[in-house]
């Protein structure tokens, strides 16, 4: 069952978030932002709470400001809503908004980029979205990608990574706690097939790269250092 850390602090979703816009991208709403004529591309794939969170946003803005085009589709169309938990626990609600459904619409999305351009192609998700960056990265759909916080990635799945790939992790989170991660370390070393970076960010709790509390010191600044390890890691491989 995937726990109550999954789904705590959940955003307040804003339409309007964003200095970025809104427009159909394969058929689905898509936040984007940056020139669309840059040669590189990053895809955001979001938690349950989808596309609408202010600052996964924010951080789409962050990452285009560094010469990306970025997109962040709803993927998850109906988020989860933590106040209906009760009536729609998240192990139901993930029957209808599965990772697989994700992995398969970013097919196309992906194709779409480069048809229009963009001569490399990034992936970076966060808590479910890990799950959909981590099966883009075993069929190498993606040039490189970042998982913050993710969900249901197991070791067996990363053994299957065919591109760079860095791991950023809560130090507090029993989605994906740092035994499991150090697991990835040491699957990753073991195949010595893709550079990696796993890194576990003492302090912290899951969600917290897109979900952290604005007077929560620690917190911010250590989201701040998660956004810069993927800036750094995207700038090496992607551009």
């Amino acid at each position: 069952m995937a726990g109550h850390q999954c789904c705590s602090n959940p955003p307040t979703l804003d339409p309007s978030a964003g200095a970025g816009h809104v427009e159909q991208l394969c058929g689905l709403s898509t936040y984007v932002t940056g020139s669309p004529n840059a040669k590189h591309a990053i895809i955001l794939i979001s938690d349950v709470f989808g596309y609408e969170a202010p600052k996964l946003r924010k951080l789409a803005d962050k990452v285009s400001a560094a010469g990306y085009y970025v997109v962040v589709p709803d993927f998850i169309r109906e988020p989860f809503v933590l106040e209906d938990i009760a009536n729609n626990p998240l192990e139901v609600w993930l029957k209808d908004h599965g990772t697989d459904k994700g992995f398969e619409e970013a097919k196309p999305i992906i194709e779409t980029l480069k048809s229009k351009g963009a001569s490399s192609v990034g992936a970076a998700g966060f808590c479910w979205g890990g799950k959909v960056v981590v099966e883009l990265s075993k069929v190498e759909l993606i040039q490189a990608a970042v998982i913050l916080h993710p969900t249901w990635v197991t070791v067996d799945d990363i053994k299957g990574v065919k591109v760079p790939i860095a791991v950023l992790g809560a130090e507090i989170d029993n989605m994906a706690p740092p035994e499991l991660l150090k697991q990835y370390d040491e699957a990753l070393t073991s195949q010595s097939k893709v550079d990696f970076y796993v890194k576990i960010f003492p302090k912290v709790i899951h969600g917290w790269t897109t979900r952290y509390e604005d007077e929560d010191e620690v917190a911010v600044k250590s989201a701040e250092e998660a956004h810069q390890n993927l800036l750094d890691w995207f700038a090496k491989y992607i551009k």
